[in-house]
Protein backbone atom coordinates (compact mmCIF):
# COMPACT_ATOMS: atom_id res chain seq x y z
CA UNK A 1 0.00 0.00 0.00
CA UNK A 2 0.91 3.81 -1.15
CA UNK A 3 1.17 4.99 2.64
CA UNK A 4 3.16 8.74 1.75
CA UNK A 5 1.14 9.44 -1.40
CA UNK A 6 2.00 11.68 -3.42
CA UNK A 7 -0.15 13.07 -6.32
CA UNK A 8 0.23 14.74 -9.97
CA UNK A 9 -0.45 17.83 -8.62
CA UNK A 10 2.47 17.80 -7.09
CA UNK A 11 4.28 17.12 -9.76
CA UNK A 12 2.22 20.00 -11.95
CA UNK A 13 2.67 22.44 -9.01
CA UNK A 14 6.55 23.27 -10.30
CA UNK A 15 5.19 23.38 -13.43
CA UNK A 16 2.56 25.91 -13.18
CA UNK A 17 4.22 28.33 -10.64
CA UNK A 18 6.60 28.47 -13.93
CA UNK A 19 4.19 28.95 -16.36
CA UNK A 20 4.74 32.76 -17.12
CA UNK A 21 8.25 32.80 -16.44
CA UNK A 22 10.11 32.24 -19.68
CA UNK A 23 13.91 33.01 -18.03
CA UNK A 24 16.45 30.47 -17.69
CA UNK A 25 16.77 28.28 -14.48
CA UNK A 26 20.48 28.17 -15.39
CA UNK A 27 20.73 32.20 -16.22
CA UNK A 28 19.90 32.66 -12.50
CA UNK A 29 22.52 30.48 -11.03
CA UNK A 30 24.38 31.94 -8.02
CA UNK A 31 26.70 28.75 -7.79
CA UNK A 32 27.55 25.62 -6.67
CA UNK A 33 27.83 26.69 -2.70
CA UNK A 34 25.71 29.74 -2.99
CA UNK A 35 22.47 27.77 -4.04
CA UNK A 36 23.25 24.57 -1.68
CA UNK A 37 20.84 23.22 0.99
CA UNK A 38 21.31 20.68 3.91
CA UNK A 39 18.52 19.24 5.31
CA UNK A 40 18.34 17.06 8.21
CA UNK A 41 15.19 14.86 8.70
CA UNK A 42 14.70 12.82 12.34
CA UNK A 43 11.68 10.26 12.51
CA UNK A 44 10.86 7.93 15.10
CA UNK A 45 7.94 5.41 14.32
CA UNK A 46 6.20 3.37 16.55
CA UNK A 47 4.16 0.02 14.20
CA UNK A 48 1.89 -2.33 15.85
CA UNK A 49 -0.08 -4.54 13.43
CA UNK A 50 -2.25 -6.91 15.32
CA UNK A 51 -3.68 -9.69 12.53
CA UNK A 52 -6.72 -10.94 14.17
CA UNK A 53 -7.16 -13.79 12.55
CA UNK A 54 -3.64 -15.11 13.16
CA UNK A 55 -2.76 -13.87 16.79
CA UNK A 56 -2.54 -17.75 18.35
CA UNK A 57 -0.47 -19.41 15.51
CA UNK A 58 2.64 -20.10 16.46
CA UNK A 59 5.98 -20.79 15.11
CA UNK A 60 7.82 -24.29 15.55
CA UNK A 61 10.27 -21.90 18.71
CA UNK A 62 7.11 -20.64 20.14
CA UNK A 63 6.79 -17.27 18.53
CA UNK A 64 3.46 -15.34 17.64
CA UNK A 65 3.35 -14.81 14.07
CA UNK A 66 0.17 -12.81 14.05
CA UNK A 67 1.20 -9.91 16.50
CA UNK A 68 4.00 -7.20 15.15
CA UNK A 69 5.39 -4.65 17.57
CA UNK A 70 8.80 -2.06 16.28
CA UNK A 71 10.03 1.11 17.14
CA UNK A 72 12.64 3.27 15.71
CA UNK A 73 14.34 5.76 14.90
CA UNK A 74 15.38 7.12 11.39
CA UNK A 75 17.40 10.06 10.31
CA UNK A 76 17.65 11.72 6.50
CA UNK A 77 20.89 13.41 5.93
CA UNK A 78 20.41 15.20 2.17
CA UNK A 79 22.82 17.21 0.50
CA UNK A 80 21.61 19.56 -2.67
CA UNK A 81 24.36 21.31 -4.31
CA UNK A 82 23.25 24.41 -6.16
CA UNK A 83 24.97 24.27 -9.87
CA UNK A 84 27.64 25.66 -11.48
CA UNK A 85 27.62 29.15 -13.27
CA UNK A 86 27.68 28.96 -17.04
CA UNK A 87 26.11 27.50 -19.72
CA UNK A 88 26.11 24.24 -18.66
CA UNK A 89 25.72 23.84 -14.50
CA UNK A 90 27.05 20.87 -12.59
CA UNK A 91 25.98 19.70 -9.34
CA UNK A 92 26.14 16.87 -7.12
CA UNK A 93 23.28 15.39 -4.50
CA UNK A 94 24.14 13.12 -2.09
CA UNK A 95 22.03 11.28 1.01
CA UNK A 96 23.34 9.62 4.29
CA UNK A 97 20.64 7.41 5.99
CA UNK A 98 20.67 5.69 8.85
CA UNK A 99 18.54 3.72 11.41
CA UNK A 100 18.17 2.84 15.42
CA UNK A 101 16.04 0.12 16.65
CA UNK A 102 14.42 1.07 20.28
CA UNK A 103 12.16 -2.02 20.85
CA UNK A 104 11.50 -5.10 18.67
CA UNK A 105 12.45 -8.96 18.77
CA UNK A 106 12.20 -12.10 16.95
CA UNK A 107 8.87 -12.79 17.44
CA UNK A 108 7.01 -9.28 16.70
CA UNK A 109 9.34 -8.28 14.05
CA UNK A 110 7.82 -7.88 9.72
CA UNK A 111 6.19 -4.93 9.44
CA UNK A 112 9.16 -3.69 7.16
CA UNK A 113 10.99 -1.55 9.76
CA UNK A 114 14.30 -3.22 9.80
CA UNK A 115 16.22 -5.97 8.23
CA UNK A 116 16.63 -9.12 10.03
CA UNK A 117 19.69 -11.54 10.21
CA UNK A 118 19.58 -15.19 9.50
CA UNK A 119 17.78 -16.14 12.52
CA UNK A 120 15.09 -13.31 12.52
CA UNK A 121 16.36 -11.07 15.05
CA UNK A 122 16.24 -7.72 13.97
CA UNK A 123 18.76 -5.34 13.40
CA UNK A 124 20.23 -2.87 15.59
CA UNK A 125 21.33 -0.22 13.09
CA UNK A 126 21.23 0.22 9.65
CA UNK A 127 22.82 2.82 7.81
CA UNK A 128 23.43 3.81 3.69
CA UNK A 129 24.51 6.57 1.83
CA UNK A 130 24.43 7.47 -2.18
CA UNK A 131 24.95 10.44 -4.39
CA UNK A 132 24.30 11.59 -8.18
CA UNK A 133 25.90 13.74 -10.29
CA UNK A 134 23.48 16.55 -11.82
CA UNK A 135 24.10 18.92 -15.26
CA UNK A 136 21.50 21.75 -16.19
CA UNK A 137 20.83 23.41 -19.25
CA UNK A 138 18.54 26.10 -19.30
CA UNK A 139 15.75 24.80 -17.43
CA UNK A 140 16.39 20.81 -18.31
CA UNK A 141 18.06 19.17 -15.25
CA UNK A 142 19.76 15.55 -16.66
CA UNK A 143 20.80 13.62 -12.84
CA UNK A 144 22.84 9.97 -12.58
CA UNK A 145 23.17 8.24 -9.74
CA UNK A 146 21.58 7.19 -6.40
CA UNK A 147 17.92 9.16 -6.20
CA UNK A 148 14.30 9.08 -4.77
CA UNK A 149 11.95 9.52 -7.69
CA UNK A 150 7.71 10.40 -7.98
CA UNK A 151 6.83 9.21 -10.58
CA UNK A 152 3.34 7.49 -11.04
CA UNK A 153 5.00 4.99 -12.96
CA UNK A 154 8.12 4.24 -10.97
CA UNK A 155 8.40 6.04 -7.68
CA UNK A 156 10.19 5.40 -3.95
CA UNK A 157 8.67 4.78 -1.04
CA UNK A 158 9.18 6.45 2.12
CA UNK A 159 6.55 4.99 4.27
CA UNK A 160 8.85 3.58 7.34
CA UNK A 161 11.90 4.90 8.84
CA UNK A 162 14.22 4.81 5.65
CA UNK A 163 13.49 5.74 2.00
CA UNK A 164 13.34 3.47 -0.66
CA UNK A 165 16.46 4.48 -3.21
CA UNK A 166 16.72 3.63 -6.75
CA UNK A 167 20.08 4.22 -9.16
CA UNK A 168 19.99 5.17 -12.68
CA UNK A 169 19.36 8.49 -14.98
CA UNK A 170 16.65 10.83 -14.64
CA UNK A 171 16.41 13.50 -17.31
CA UNK A 172 13.23 16.42 -16.18
CA UNK A 173 12.83 19.30 -18.78
CA UNK A 174 10.30 22.70 -18.15
CA UNK A 175 11.43 24.28 -21.24
CA UNK A 176 7.75 25.45 -22.38
CA UNK A 177 5.71 27.05 -20.10
CA UNK A 178 3.26 24.58 -18.02
CA UNK A 179 4.67 21.73 -19.34
CA UNK A 180 7.12 19.54 -17.60
CA UNK A 181 9.04 16.29 -19.54
CA UNK A 182 10.47 13.28 -17.78
CA UNK A 183 12.38 10.29 -18.86
CA UNK A 184 14.55 7.42 -17.29
CA UNK A 185 16.54 4.33 -17.18
CA UNK A 186 17.14 2.73 -13.61
CA UNK A 187 18.81 -0.04 -12.77
CA UNK A 188 18.79 -1.00 -9.05
CA UNK A 189 16.70 -0.39 -6.25
CA UNK A 190 17.34 -0.45 -2.59
CA UNK A 191 14.48 -1.75 -0.20
CA UNK A 192 13.13 0.47 3.27
CA UNK A 193 15.62 -2.05 4.67
CA UNK A 194 17.68 -3.26 2.34
CA UNK A 195 21.33 -1.28 2.76
CA UNK A 196 22.84 -2.63 -0.52
CA UNK A 197 21.79 -1.02 -4.05
CA UNK A 198 19.33 -3.60 -5.31
CA UNK A 199 17.74 -5.01 -2.31
CA UNK A 200 13.67 -4.33 -3.12
CA UNK A 201 12.45 -8.13 -4.44
CA UNK A 202 14.53 -11.06 -5.40
CA UNK A 203 16.46 -10.80 -7.85
CA UNK A 204 16.40 -7.60 -8.29
CA UNK A 205 15.72 -4.80 -10.54
CA UNK A 206 16.82 -6.05 -13.94
CA UNK A 207 15.89 -2.24 -15.97
CA UNK A 208 13.36 -0.17 -15.94
CA UNK A 209 12.66 2.93 -18.68
CA UNK A 210 10.01 5.39 -17.78
CA UNK A 211 8.77 8.60 -19.25
CA UNK A 212 5.78 11.41 -18.66
CA UNK A 213 4.67 14.83 -19.74
CA UNK A 214 2.43 16.68 -17.46
CA UNK A 215 0.51 19.92 -18.44
CA UNK A 216 -0.94 22.87 -16.23
CA UNK A 217 -3.46 23.82 -18.85
CA UNK A 218 -5.01 26.95 -16.85
CA UNK A 219 -4.70 27.50 -12.77
CA UNK A 220 -7.23 25.21 -11.69
CA UNK A 221 -6.81 22.33 -14.66
CA UNK A 222 -3.29 19.88 -14.74
CA UNK A 223 -3.52 16.79 -16.57
CA UNK A 224 -0.58 13.80 -17.10
CA UNK A 225 0.33 10.66 -18.79
CA UNK A 226 3.39 8.34 -18.11
CA UNK A 227 4.70 5.09 -19.28
CA UNK A 228 7.48 2.54 -17.59
CA UNK A 229 8.78 -0.64 -19.13
CA UNK A 230 10.30 -2.93 -16.60
CA UNK A 231 12.27 -5.68 -18.21
CA UNK A 232 10.74 -9.36 -17.86
CA UNK A 233 8.26 -7.97 -15.52
CA UNK A 234 5.37 -5.62 -16.86
CA UNK A 235 4.91 -2.21 -18.83
CA UNK A 236 2.44 0.59 -17.70
CA UNK A 237 0.78 3.25 -18.97
CA UNK A 238 -0.92 6.01 -16.57
CA UNK A 239 -3.26 8.56 -17.02
CA UNK A 240 -3.86 11.76 -15.00
CA UNK A 241 -6.70 14.14 -14.88
CA UNK A 242 -7.11 16.94 -12.14
CA UNK A 243 -9.61 19.88 -12.29
CA UNK A 244 -10.36 22.48 -9.73
CA UNK A 245 -13.53 24.61 -9.49
CA UNK A 246 -13.13 27.32 -7.62
CA UNK A 247 -17.18 28.21 -5.78
CA UNK A 248 -16.11 31.39 -3.56
CA UNK A 249 -13.54 32.09 -1.27
CA UNK A 250 -14.41 29.76 0.80
CA UNK A 251 -15.34 26.92 -1.40
CA UNK A 252 -14.23 24.88 -3.74
CA UNK A 253 -14.64 21.69 -5.79
CA UNK A 254 -11.78 19.06 -6.66
CA UNK A 255 -12.16 16.20 -9.39
CA UNK A 256 -8.79 13.84 -9.25
CA UNK A 257 -9.27 10.84 -11.81
CA UNK A 258 -6.47 8.44 -12.08
CA UNK A 259 -5.74 5.26 -14.12
CA UNK A 260 -3.64 2.39 -15.31
CA UNK A 261 -2.97 -0.33 -17.57
CA UNK A 262 -0.22 -2.90 -17.26
CA UNK A 263 0.65 -6.27 -19.03
CA UNK A 264 3.56 -8.68 -18.02
CA UNK A 265 6.16 -9.10 -20.85
CA UNK A 266 9.48 -11.39 -21.16
CA UNK A 267 10.21 -13.82 -18.03
CA UNK A 268 6.96 -12.44 -16.57
CA UNK A 269 8.68 -12.13 -12.74
CA UNK A 270 5.99 -10.46 -11.04
CA UNK A 271 3.69 -12.86 -12.76
CA UNK A 272 1.05 -12.89 -15.49
CA UNK A 273 0.08 -9.82 -15.40
CA UNK A 274 -3.34 -7.98 -17.18
CA UNK A 275 -5.13 -5.85 -15.51
CA UNK A 276 -6.96 -2.15 -15.85
CA UNK A 277 -7.42 0.03 -12.78
CA UNK A 278 -8.99 3.46 -12.39
CA UNK A 279 -10.13 5.86 -9.32
CA UNK A 280 -11.90 9.18 -9.27
CA UNK A 281 -12.30 11.49 -6.29
CA UNK A 282 -14.48 14.13 -5.69
CA UNK A 283 -13.42 16.50 -3.11
CA UNK A 284 -16.05 19.63 -1.95
CA UNK A 285 -14.24 21.60 0.28
CA UNK A 286 -15.78 24.70 2.83
CA UNK A 287 -13.77 26.42 5.23
CA UNK A 288 -12.26 24.19 7.61
CA UNK A 289 -13.93 21.34 6.39
CA UNK A 290 -13.06 18.68 3.38
CA UNK A 291 -15.90 15.71 2.20
CA UNK A 292 -14.50 13.11 -0.51
CA UNK A 293 -15.98 10.34 -2.59
CA UNK A 294 -14.49 7.97 -4.46
CA UNK A 295 -14.73 5.05 -6.48
CA UNK A 296 -12.08 2.62 -7.86
CA UNK A 297 -12.13 -0.29 -10.14
CA UNK A 298 -10.32 -3.00 -11.58
CA UNK A 299 -10.61 -5.07 -14.46
CA UNK A 300 -8.52 -7.66 -16.10
CA UNK A 301 -7.33 -11.48 -15.63
CA UNK A 302 -5.94 -9.94 -12.77
CA UNK A 303 -5.75 -7.44 -9.87
CA UNK A 304 -2.98 -4.55 -10.17
CA UNK A 305 0.93 -5.23 -9.71
CA UNK A 306 3.64 -3.33 -8.03
CA UNK A 307 7.06 -3.36 -6.13
CA UNK A 308 9.61 -4.16 -8.60
CA UNK A 309 9.19 -0.26 -9.74
CA UNK A 310 9.07 0.73 -5.87
CA UNK A 311 6.65 0.60 -2.82
CA UNK A 312 4.84 3.75 -3.93
CA UNK A 313 4.00 3.45 -7.31
CA UNK A 314 0.57 3.19 -7.01
CA UNK A 315 -1.49 6.77 -7.30
CA UNK A 316 -5.05 5.78 -6.74
CA UNK A 317 -7.55 7.24 -4.49
CA UNK A 318 -8.37 4.03 -2.41
CA UNK A 319 -4.60 3.43 -1.82
CA UNK A 320 -4.68 4.13 1.74
CA UNK A 321 -2.53 3.28 5.12
CA UNK A 322 -3.06 -0.64 4.61
CA UNK A 323 -5.05 -2.19 1.77
CA UNK A 324 -4.67 -0.74 -2.33
CA UNK A 325 -8.11 -2.18 -3.42
CA UNK A 326 -6.62 -3.40 -6.34
CA UNK A 327 -8.08 -6.91 -6.47
CA UNK A 328 -8.83 -8.74 -9.79
CA UNK A 329 -12.46 -6.90 -10.63
CA UNK A 330 -12.21 -5.45 -7.44
CA UNK A 331 -14.60 -2.05 -7.09
CA UNK A 332 -14.49 -0.28 -3.95
CA UNK A 333 -15.97 3.10 -2.83
CA UNK A 334 -14.34 5.79 0.02
CA UNK A 335 -16.58 8.73 1.93
CA UNK A 336 -13.66 10.46 3.64
CA UNK A 337 -13.49 13.52 5.79
CA UNK A 338 -10.86 16.01 6.95
CA UNK A 339 -10.75 18.72 9.50
CA UNK A 340 -8.42 21.71 9.23
CA UNK A 341 -8.43 23.47 12.87
CA UNK A 342 -6.97 26.21 11.62
CA UNK A 343 -10.19 28.01 11.37
CA UNK A 344 -10.99 27.26 15.01
CA UNK A 345 -7.92 29.05 16.32
CA UNK A 346 -5.21 25.82 16.43
CA UNK A 347 -3.30 26.43 13.78
CA UNK A 348 -0.67 23.09 12.96
CA UNK A 349 -4.18 20.35 14.39
CA UNK A 350 -5.75 18.33 11.73
CA UNK A 351 -7.99 15.63 11.74
CA UNK A 352 -8.80 12.78 8.68
CA UNK A 353 -11.14 9.95 9.06
CA UNK A 354 -12.21 7.48 5.83
CA UNK A 355 -14.19 4.40 4.86
CA UNK A 356 -13.73 1.98 2.13
CA UNK A 357 -15.18 -0.89 1.16
CA UNK A 358 -14.28 -3.69 -1.89
CA UNK A 359 -16.38 -6.23 -3.40
CA UNK A 360 -16.64 -7.76 -6.61
CA UNK A 361 -13.20 -9.40 -5.96
CA UNK A 362 -12.11 -12.54 -8.16
CA UNK A 363 -10.79 -15.38 -6.00
CA UNK A 364 -11.65 -18.62 -8.50
CA UNK A 365 -14.42 -19.23 -5.30
CA UNK A 366 -16.85 -16.75 -3.78
CA UNK A 367 -16.83 -13.36 -4.09
CA UNK A 368 -14.09 -11.81 -2.68
CA UNK A 369 -14.84 -8.51 0.19
CA UNK A 370 -13.06 -6.09 2.16
CA UNK A 371 -13.41 -3.12 3.67
CA UNK A 372 -11.07 -0.77 6.24
CA UNK A 373 -11.57 1.98 8.53
CA UNK A 374 -8.98 4.73 9.45
CA UNK A 375 -8.37 7.81 11.66
CA UNK A 376 -5.71 9.74 11.72
CA UNK A 377 -4.35 13.11 13.57
CA UNK A 378 -1.62 15.69 13.04
CA UNK A 379 -0.21 18.03 15.12
CA UNK A 380 2.55 20.53 13.83
CA UNK A 381 4.50 23.11 16.08
CA UNK A 382 3.69 26.58 14.35
CA UNK A 383 6.83 28.49 15.97
CA UNK A 384 9.53 28.66 18.81
CA UNK A 385 12.59 26.46 18.85
CA UNK A 386 10.73 23.02 17.91
CA UNK A 387 9.31 25.17 15.07
CA UNK A 388 7.73 22.69 12.16
CA UNK A 389 8.45 19.25 14.95
CA UNK A 390 4.98 17.08 14.11
CA UNK A 391 3.66 14.15 15.66
CA UNK A 392 1.24 11.86 13.53
CA UNK A 393 -1.25 9.04 15.29
CA UNK A 394 -2.75 7.09 12.11
CA UNK A 395 -5.07 3.78 13.08
CA UNK A 396 -6.59 1.57 10.62
CA UNK A 397 -8.96 -1.71 11.29
CA UNK A 398 -8.84 -3.93 8.27
CA UNK A 399 -11.15 -7.01 7.91
CA UNK A 400 -11.80 -9.18 4.47
CA UNK A 401 -13.49 -12.21 4.42
CA UNK A 402 -12.53 -16.18 3.80
CA UNK A 403 -12.76 -15.99 -0.05
CA UNK A 404 -9.81 -13.24 -0.67
CA UNK A 405 -7.30 -13.81 1.88
CA UNK A 406 -8.95 -13.44 5.53
CA UNK A 407 -6.83 -10.94 6.79
CA UNK A 408 -7.84 -8.58 9.44
CA UNK A 409 -5.93 -6.23 10.98
CA UNK A 410 -5.04 -3.67 13.42
CA UNK A 411 -2.82 -1.24 12.22
CA UNK A 412 -1.75 1.34 15.01
CA UNK A 413 1.39 4.04 14.04
CA UNK A 414 2.66 6.78 15.92
CA UNK A 415 4.70 9.15 13.78
CA UNK A 416 7.12 12.16 15.20
CA UNK A 417 9.07 14.02 12.69
CA UNK A 418 12.03 16.84 12.99
CA UNK A 419 12.63 18.65 9.91
CA UNK A 420 15.97 21.06 10.43
CA UNK A 421 17.21 23.10 7.59
CA UNK A 422 21.31 23.11 8.29
CA UNK A 423 21.84 25.27 5.03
Amino acid sequence: MRVMKWSMIALAVSAGTSQFAMASAQDDSQGFIEDSTFNVKTRMLYMNRDFKNENLKTSPSGERQGYREETGIGMHAIFESGFTQGTIGVGVDAFGLGSIKLDSGRGRTGNGLFAADSDGTPEDTQSKAGGAVKFRLSNTVLKYGDQFVASPVFSTDDSRLLPEATTGTLLVSKEIPGLELSAGRFTAMSSQTGMGHDTIVDGGLPSANIGGATYQFTDNFVAGVAASDVDDHFKKQYLNANYTLPINDEQSLNFDFNGYKSKSQGQELSGDIDNRIWSLAAAYSIGAHKFTLAHQRSTGDTGYVYGVDGGGTIFLANSVQYSDFNGADERSWQGRYDLNMKTYGVPGLSFMTRYIKGDNISTGAEEGKEHELDFETKYVMQNGPAKDLSFRLRSAWYRSNTAYNGGDNNDLRLIVEYPLSIL
